[in-house]
């Protein structure tokens, strides 16, 4: 028999929603589109917050990381509905566009690089246009992921539903890494600080 989930009750109210974007199902877990998903994962397991409980369509989870109060949270809407998850669950939360952290895929950055911005448009990706549709603004930081261009002659749908190549997958986990840590530097000490300590040089003037 099943045992239910008992909500773990946060030591303090929570100061950030964390949201990794993806899509669920097993068939889609190792897909380039879920990298948000997975660094969700990696914060959830080392900062021991199980993701367990379902709340505004989104699977959850409750704790602290650095000792702040967060929601970590994986939409289980599919990519292109993720507004309608997060931001009916920043609203539950008390929490503003600018306390919800996105960590999400970026076909513009090279596999094993990652980027934080404070805001910005979608640049052609679904889950952030339906998060900045939805929140009525593009004013929420983001930990974007790179997964790389398609080869030539090949969809986009096709790339980021598809799975890392051998000689990804260690630049893929340093980039989770960082990504990872990129979040606890924003909780922690804000997200210009952030971008400061993991953004590098050429990446100042986009702000896609």
């Amino acid at each position: 028999m099943r045992i239910p989930f008992l909500r773990r009750q946060p030591a303090q109210p929570p100061r950030h929603l964390i949201a990794g974007l993806g899509n669920p199902g097993a068939e889609y877990h190792n897909t380039r589109h879920n990298v948000g998903f997975r660094v969700v994962d990696r914060l959830a397991e080392e900062n021991r917050i199980q993701t367990g409980q379902v709340e505004r369509r989104s699977l959850v989870g409750y704790g602290t990381l650095r000792d702040v109060g967060v929601v970590l949270a994986k939409p289980q809407t599919f990519m292109n509905l993720s507004g309608e998850s997060i931001a009916p669950l920043a609203r539950t939360l008390q929490l503003r566009p600018e306390d919800i952290i996105v960590i999400t895929d970026d076909m513009d950055l090279p596999v094993g690089r990652i980027r934080v911005r404070p805001a910005g448009s979608a640049g052609g990706h679904n889950g952030l246009k339906s998060l900045i549709q939805h929140l009525g603004t593009d004013a929420f930081p983001r930990v974007r992921v790179g997964v790389g261009r398609p080869a030539q002659g090949s969809r986009n749908i096709d790339h980021v539903l598809g799975k890392f190549g051998r000689d990804e997958i260690e630049p893929l986990r340093a980039a989770m890494d960082r990504a990872v840590e990129a979040v606890e530097v924003i909780v922690v000490e804000g997200v210009e600080a952030a971008m400061n300590r993991f953004n590098r040089k050429e990446d100042a003037g986009s702000d896609a």
